[in-house]
């Protein structure tokens, strides 16, 4: 098999990515190219809402508007995924999504807080429509899931994520914090535009599958999506129109009803998909054992999450952000967890795969408490920097990156495992959509945060830290002690 793009396969003569299919290499670099703009913009967000040159806003309504970007771009990815099934195809979803995740950073290199917030909006829609369909594109590219070259391709693909996640607080975070701020969300808008026009010139490698809508709407079921959309499109344009004419309109206005929607909705669903008459016993179990594993996963993306705005902002203001007397921007703390994904995932891998050689590999269950355990313990940690902070002085940055590596750590216990168990325990009837509401888990959490800022909670105090490390530990605990009930719940799956 050949081992590079310059290379040709053994078996068809056709040049290869790696010994992976060449279409491989136009979606890694498209997922490469939208995460660098994507990870450089949000490296960026928090801290130009409150620069006294940026927006200028209290720290709490920066970390609401943060965490209700993020709660978005992953609320509508189950939308994103209906599009690509449904309307346009994976490919050419892909295509105008990109599209409108750079226009969404061109409308935020404009200095203006009104196009601000229509740019959030443009590129948390293109997010989400972007993030289901390239996935479905990379298993288009094998012969089904029993291809032995599958995993190892979504492991490369997985890298390209790392990278451009690694690279983007490095470069756009740079220029943005010490040039300027909407010339740094410009650089995020050339990252994917140079994505978009790989992607369109690479797409002769990719499957033909991925042209095709796999479950076109009827000509009925357009007119009625379409007049429904309208429709609630109309009311909102009227209740906010309404609120400006009057004069009460206030930026909680559009912040609360997002926030409580990110609430609502993982929950309606869960409860839709468990009230399913067509549900076998054994599939409600299973979906009965998932709802324990989405409430701790909801837990976990609160306090994980919260390393883009909570621990920034405390950077920003509170931190010692120098290594032997060299300075460096804030937003290249967003490039710890990345580095140390791509250092440390390889070494998970073999340690899981050593320990299943034993028989001593330890369940989904104990991975999962034990990924929770963590990223509460990562909030223990933050506890020091925080009173060293309260006393006057300003916390070394090595603490800022142990919260970092234990978070990292947690994630690689509990982030594989909640994918897999997400799939393994998904009735069939909702095989295709339970990967929607595993993302449903990470709106749960960052709309929690945002609620919570809204409401004038202050995250960055000791209370409501130990509070959330408290939760999440005793949310481990919990989940590992009662680990017999749900096992019995999960049947088969182990």
């Amino acid at each position: 098999m050949a081992s590079s793009l310059t290379k040709d396969s053994p078996s068809s003569g056709e040049k290869t990515f790696f010994g992976h299919p060449r279409g491989l290499a136009t979606l890694f670099m498209t997922e490469m190219w939208e995460r660098f703009s994507y990870y450089g913009m949000r490296a960026l967000l928090p801290l130009y809402l409150i620069a006294p040159g940026g927006l200028d806003m209290k720290p709490a309504t920066a970390t609401a508007i943060y965490s209700v970007y993020l709660s978005l771009v992953y609320l509508l990815a189950m939308p994103g995924g209906w599009f690509g099934d449904r309307v346009w195809g994976p490919r050419k979803t892909v295509a105008i999504a990109g599209g409108i995740i750079m226009l969404g950073h061109l409308v935020l290199a404009l200095p203006s807080e009104g196009t601000f917030f229509a740019g959030l909006g443009l590129v948390a829609i293109g997010s989400g429509l972007l993030k289901s369909n390239i996935s479905t594109m990379v298993g288009h590219l094998y012969d089904g899931p029993d291809d032995p070259r599958r995993d190892g391709g979504f492991t490369i693909f997985y890298m390209g994520i790392n990278m451009g996640a690694f690279a983007a607080p490095l470069v756009i975070g740079t220029i943005g914090e010490n040039v300027n701020w909407h010339l740094g969300f410009a650089l995020a808008a050339l990252g994917m535009g140079i994505g978009v026009l790989q992607f369109l010139l690479g797409t002769r490698h990719l499957n033909e599958r991925s042209l095709v809508v796999p479950k076109p709407l009827s000509k009925d079921e357009r007119s009625a999506t379409l007049r429904k959309s309208m429709i609630w499109l109309g009311v909102a344009a009227v209740f906010y129109i309404g609120t400006v004419v009057t004069g009460v309109y206030t930026l909680n206005w559009l912040l609360v009803p997002i926030t409580l929607a990110g609430l609502v909705i993982p929950v309606a669903v869960l409860v839709r998909i468990k009230r399913d008459k067509e549900l076998s016993a054994t599939e409600q179990s299973k979906m009965s054992g998932y709802i324990w594993f989405f409430v701790a996963a909801a837990i976990f993306w609160m306090i994980y999450d919260q390393g883009g705005s909570t621990l920034a902002i405390f950077a920003e203001s509170s931190a010692e952000n120098s290594v032997f007397g060299w300075d460096f921007p804030v937003s290249w703390y967003q490039s710890v967890n990345p580095v140390l994904i791509m250092a440390l995932a390889p070494v998970f891998a073999a340690f899981w795969l050593a320990l299943n050689r034993r028989g001593k590999e330890p369940s989904t269950i104990v991975k999962f408490s034990s990924g929770l355990v963590l990223v509460g313990a990562s909030f223990f940690v933050f506890l020091m920097p925080l009173t060293i902070a309260g006393d006057g002085h300003k916390a070394a940055a090595m603490w800022l990156v142990a919260i970092y590596f234990i978070q990292t750590v947690a994630e690689l216990t509990l982030s594989p495992v909640g994918l897999s168990v997400t799939t393994k325990m998904a009735p069939a009837k909702y095989a295709s959509q339970m990967m929607g509401v595993w993302f449903l888990a990470v709106t749960a959490g960052d709309c929690t945060t945002g609620l919570l800022s809204l409401a004038g909670v202050e995250l960055n105090g000791t209370g409501v830290v130990a509070l959330e490390a408290t939760l999440a530990v005793a949310a481990g605990i919990a989940i590992f002690m009662y680990r017999g009930k749900v096992k019995q719940l999960m049947g088969n799956v182990r």
